[in-house]
């Protein structure tokens, strides 16, 4: 159990890297990893957590830098194309690079209450570890040369940004790509001739989806209205309802876990809606969460409106920066914010004005927030 497995692997690169026809090696691995947390909160911030890493050795720093750039694409497309989640992406600051990395970049994400989440993270090595651990390879110019790494990584801190971005007051909204069971099936019945007639049609439905679309059938004998709030505290995207009104219109009922939006569909009909109407949930979930990003990120060039904005509404700040790391750790010492990422995403022309804190000339633009 450990933090990170650099050290581990870059022992084992030493071994295993001889030749530059070695080269590169790619390796990925699920792992338990332990922090010394001294405040936890529940998947987002704990003291042991299963992570996903991914570990790389090329010939040259270029090499590298494009393996740690296409990770990055890699998680960003999990996040908002399966999670639904918004993410910015681009470099760290010096302060918040990764010990030993070139340069790290990630994906930042704003949670409902307006804090920011790092939910992955893609590092370039250069030769630092390389070195010290003496991993080299003797190049096609006969040469010995030393390996440029990387390593990168997410984890379930990726569960609690779900729930974060996603969930309500009645529980889970989890998007359709990554839920379990995109849908759950509750049937409806008063007496045992209803139940027979319920069955049947149920029964129809389970056989028509199969191989399509995962469901959950609820047989449990709890009351309908208890088996709706459970379903929803879970997060299911879409409810069926089947009751003997269905059965006689050959028809059954969907609801929407994002917005509760109702919507009777026939019994023929659903192979096709069913799959539409999740890609609508999909979408909608991203949407909204986009929308949620976009009305709290806000620009300043004041570092007094910069406090008020981090104490009174929080979300990202975005602001002209000149890359000083003393005033970085100063703003966060005064305000608790701290330098999530400077975007990808610069002003054309590059940034023209004064930092908003020390008045040189800006090189940059970043965003600040609190953290999880």
């Amino acid at each position: 159990i450990r933090p990170s497995s650099e050290t581990i692997i870059s022992h084992s690169f030493a071994r295993w890297v001889k030749s530059y026809r070695d080269l590169p090696i790619l390796l990925n691995q699920w792992n338990n990893v332990m922090r010394w947390e001294k405040r936890t909160t529940l998947f987002l911030r704990t003291t042991e957590f299963l992570g996903q890493e991914g570990h790389t050795a090329h010939r040259t720093i270029e090499e590298a830098e494009e393996r740690t750039l296409m990770m990055l694409e890699v998680y960003k497309a999990f996040a908002e194309e399966d999670a639904a989640m918004p993410v910015i992406m681009g470099r760290k600051s010096e302060n918040e690079k990764f010990a030993g990395a070139l340069r790290t970049y990630s994906i930042e994400a704003l949670m409902g209450d307006g804090k920011a989440l790092q939910a992955g993270t893609s590092h370039n090595l250069g030769t630092n570890f390389a070195k010290s651990f003496d991993v080299q390879y003797l190049d096609a110019d006969g040469q010995r040369k030393y390996c440029a790494t990387t390593s990168w990584g997410a984890s379930t801190r990726l569960i609690g940004g779900i729930i974060m971005v996603h969930g309500d007051n009645a529980g889970l909204i989890l998007p359709p790509r990554l839920a379990p069971y995109p849908v759950v099936i509750v049937p409806i019945w008063r007496n045992d001739t209803e139940k027979a007639a319920v069955s049947v049609l149920v029964e129809r439905v389970e056989k028509m989806l199969k191989g399509k679309v995962r469901v959950q059938i609820d047989l449990s004998e709890n009351t309908p209205g208890w088996k709706f709030n459970e379903w929803e505290l879970r997060g299911v995207p879409v409810r069926m309802e089947i009751g003997p009104r269905d059965v006689k219109n050959n028809s059954v009922m969907l609801v929407r876990r994002d917005n509760r939006g109702r919507e009777s569909v026939p019994v023929e009909a659903l192979e096709s809606r069913l799959p539409a109407l999740l890609a609508e949930v999909q979408e909608a979930l991203f949407q909204r969460a986009k929308a949620f990003q976009d009305q709290n990120t806000r620009h300043t060039d004041s570092y007094e409106e910069f406090k008020q904005i981090i104490a009174e509404k929080r979300g990202f700040v975005r602001v002209k920066w000149a890359e000083d790391s003393a005033a970085e750790l100063a703003i966060k010492a005064e305000t608790k914010a701290t330098l999530r990422v400077i975007p990808f995403d610069q002003p054309e022309g590059g940034v023209k004005g004064t930092c908003f804190y020390t008045g040189k000339p800006a090189t940059c633009e970043a965003i600040f927030a609190r953290a999880y």
